[in-house]
């Protein structure tokens, strides 16, 4: 069997891990992850130790889920006390580093008073010598400015950490990603393979063209039988796609799900955020199967884990032409850039101010304002989109609020009116610390933490939004509440959260002024 021809099956699923770790943006950049890894990762993985059963208790509690709780049961403790040891052996260089970041802040908390910084630069911890400029800002407030392509080659980052798991997407919810390492498991293969691994791409191109087990293995620097194996279990005789994945005239949309969107016409393919359901059996959603051959353009809005997924992108990286992100402020340490990450990983990206226009076959993508989301951060690396496509504008505003509404005046004056809109209203999100906790060196007083959310628009700022682009279509997207990303979402609402009463508040407000709107959920199609 090892030489007859064989497709990926349709449930199969990556899940990338850095020390075990399931790996987003800030666990691979290098100075976001070294802080994560010293402040966050090591710390929950030692009070895990201290008591199994509180972290296992806490992770079974409904109440607590999305909380910082290790969900892996006493019996395996052994294996979490050798995690720890390897990384804080072999992990030693980022573990440096990030404490040297916290020196080198309080050194400037305590020495940068207005006056010239240069004395400063003799005082820094060895770690950060040659790799940050020390600067104020016009209210003479100091702050690091990381020089980010010279850290990805210090010891700060490591591409050994890297590693990926192959298995079969059972439909069961997996451990919340923030939280839980993933040890090894029974029908899981293991691989010690960096991100950017072409192998990666000959397998899940294996959902398009046949390969062999035989050409697998040696593509995935396969040395055993016995992982061998389990890849074979992870191919099937019969191609996975499904025909209605490309279209012959007009245009369409498929939402995906949460804030994936996938724009055709018979020319080209747009992705946006793409975060892809990988259980093809179950009904009601759209997944691997129903996607393009050929996607040549992928958007990305921001760098929240719900949004920059690498499992998607990992699985899409042989189909995907370019990558589009937005602009990072270059050296900000809340705001590392999405460029130098998705480079790292092998992928085609360019880089969008503020009305750059990309284009493709048939049409063109404009990059628009994103505010907000952010916990009141300086975080730059963000953007709405408006793409143009078959005949019509189609404005993506992902998580983007509505707190200013003149911005989407300004929008409109200058794109024009958009055919149909897509918003998110998550409008009660997690605090502060929730995802940003381990680059605060600082303590951050509760109630300061409550108050900075990542928070899109509520139903006001919705209608705002609507408002001034003078949409007749608006359609928001599911804040998480598909079944199949809870590993990543970890949220709950019920009827009385004020999430999706804020929903109903704007679709009420939309049928009053002769909007077409719908709250979205799983799957949806339009066409012209």
């Amino acid at each position: 069997m090892d030489h007859e021809l064989r497709y990926l099956h349709a449930n199969a699923i990556i899940e990338p891990l850095v020390d075990r770790f399931y790996a987003w943006m800030h666990t691979f950049t290098p100075v976001q992850a070294s802080m994560n890894l010293a402040f966050l990762q090591v710390p929950l993985l030692e009070s895990y130790l201290e008591s199994p059963p509180a972290h296992v208790a806490a992770c079974a509690n409904p109440e607590l889920r999305g909380g910082y709780f290790v969900n892996v049961p006493e019996s395996r403790a052994d294996e979490v006390k050798a995690l720890v040891a390897a990384i804080r052996s072999e992990r030693a260089a980022m573990l440096d580093f990030a404490e040297s970041i916290a020196q080198a802040e309080q050194l400037l908390e305590e020495n940068a008073t207005g006056f010239d910084l240069t004395p400063l630069y003799a005082k820094l911890p060895p770690a950060l010598s040659g790799l940050v400029e020390l600067v104020y800002d016009t209210y003479n407030q100091p702050s690091l400015r990381f020089l980010e392509p010279l850290i990805y080659h210090s010891p700060a980052f490591i591409e050994a950490r890297q590693s990926v798991q192959l298995s079969l997407e059972t439909g069961i919810e997996r451990p919340f990603i923030l939280s839980t390492p993933r040890l090894p498991n029974p029908g899981v293969v293991d691989l010690p393979l960096p991100f950017r691994h072409q192998g990666i791409d000959a397998l899940f191109g294996a959902r398009l063209r046949p390969t062999t087990p035989a050409a697998l293995r040696e593509a995935l620097e396969i040395s055993d039988d016995e992982t061998a194996a389990g890849l074979a279990r992870l191919l099937a005789p019969e191609p996975p796609g499904r025909p209605e994945r490309h279209i012959e005239s007009g245009g369409r949309v498929r939402y995906f799900g949460h804030a994936c969107l996938v724009l055709q016409s018979p020319e080209a393919a747009i992705i946006t955020d793409p975060f892809i359901s990988g259980d093809s059996t179950a009904s009601g959603r759209y997944t691997y199967d129903d996607l393009p051959d050929h996607i040549d353009l992928a958007l990305i809005t921001h760098g929240h884990q719900d949004h920059i997924v690498l499992e998607s992108l990992l699985q899409l990286r042989g189909r995907i032409g370019t990558v589009v992100v937005p602009r990072s402020s270059g050296g900000n340490l809340s705001d590392p850039s999405l460029a130098l990450y998705l480079r790292r990983l092998g992928m085609d990206v360019t880089e969008v101010d503020t009305f750059d226009e990309v284009a493709f076959p048939g049409g063109e993508v404009v990059a628009a304002p994103f505010l907000g989301e952010h916990a009141s951060l300086d975080i730059r690396a963000k953007s709405t989109y408006w793409i143009r496509l078959a005949g019509r504008s189609v404005f993506v505003g992902a998580d983007s609020s509505g707190v200013d509404p003149a911005l989407y005046r300004h929008v409109r004056s200058h794109l024009g009116t958009a055919d149909m809109a897509f918003l998110g209203m998550e409008c009660d999100g997690a605090p502060l610390t929730w995802l940003y906790q381990a680059l605060l060196t600082r303590p951050v007083p509760k109630r300061m933490s409550d108050s900075r959310k990542l928070s899109g628009s509520d139903a006001a700022q919705a209608a705002d939004i609507v408002t001034e682009l003078g949409t007749r279509e608006a359609y928001i997207y599911a804040m998480g509440e598909e079944s199949w990303l809870g590993h990543v979402m970890a949220t709950s609402y019920n009827e009385s959260s004020y999430q999706l009463q804020q929903i109903d508040e704007f679709l009420s407000w939309a049928k009053a002024h002769g909007v077409t709107a719908e709250h979205l959920l799983d799957q949806r199609e339009w066409r012209w």
